[in-house]
């Protein structure tokens, strides 16, 4: 019997909450407050008002404006937290690139989770995650759990995406310990690309069900062949799946660090939650 109350994992001490007051981050605001509360974790709550120096040289009134709606909106999260019996502190800061400001206080908290809508109200036409969210993920040191806005964090069933890499072992770790606490069903995936590459697709998903069968748990396989992002959310929808686990990857460009195409197609498409383990 899942059980959907449990706090999914016993090191979330301190969480950090990012919104941007849009209705795409109302889904992060709830599901965090509920983690919160069901772990007995602190909630901080950052927002960051994005200006630069001409906005601010040009229109001093309209970042005035911004600056106090933000506020308004941190107070009215810090009140619903509050009501749940949750400890929540609010944090603001102002100027560009938000994601620097986020990692930042992630690093100073020593955050163990950051919680954040996959977009923001500036990446409205964007039909994939939005830029802070992505830069977010890829600079950070801690796990980052995307929730897009209609979604629930339940646990109740998990998918366990695994390629092999250091990063998806480590995802295999994480996922595995909430399925444990949660008491969640299962369901392992490792996505071939093509018919040559379904053996060691095979392998991969034997090693994950044996580490799943060490901890009690059970669990469904699966190894599909084709592109691997859409067979994760294909296998996603199919199984009613609660929460994607995967592991994020290295560095691409100079200016900004980036999970793997997969992880981020992964986020951009589905629509339940999903946490990206670093």
């Amino acid at each position: 019997m899942n059980t959907l109350n449990a706090c999914p994992d016993i090191r979330l001490e301190r969480l950090l909450l990012c919104t941007d007051g849009s209705e795409f981050s109302e889904g992060a605001v709830r599901e965090a407050i509920s983690i919160a509360k069901r772990c007995n974790s602190k909630l901080y709550v950052i927002s960051v008002v994005e200006i630069n120096p001409e906005l601010e040289a040009y229109a001093p009134g309209l970042v005035e404006t911004i600056e106090k709606d933000t506020g308004r909106d941190l107070e009215g999260i810090k009140e619903r937290a509050e009501k749940e019996g949750v400890t929540c502190e609010t944090i603001t800061h102002k100027g560009e690139e938000p994601y620097r400001y986020i990692v930042k206080e992630a690093s100073g908290l020593k955050a163990d989770l950051i919680i954040m809508g996959r977009r923001g109200r500036t990446d409205i036409n964007r039909l994939m995650m939005g830029s802070v969210t992505a830069r977010v993920i890829g600079h950070t040191a801690c796990n980052v759990l995307v929730v897009p806005r209609s979604a629930v964090f339940k646990c109740k069933k998990i998918l366990i995406a695994t390629d092999g890499s250091e990063f998806s072992s480590k995802a295999v770790h994480d996922a595995l310990d909430i399925a444990t606490a949660c008491e969640s069903e299962v369901v392992i995936v490792s996505v071939a690309s093509n018919e040559s590459e379904v053996r060691e697709a095979e392998g991969l998903v034997r090693e994950a069900c044996k580490m799943a069968g060490e901890k009690g748990i059970k669990v469904t396989t699966g190894t599909p062949v084709g592109t691997v992002y859409e067979m994760i959310i294909d296998l996603a929808e199919k199984e009613n799946i609660d929460l994607i686990v995967v592991g994020s990857h290295g560095k691409t460009g100079l200016k900004r660090l980036l999970m793997g195409s997969v992880a981020e197609r992964v986020i951009g498409h589905a629509s339940c939650t999903v946490l990206v383990v670093k």
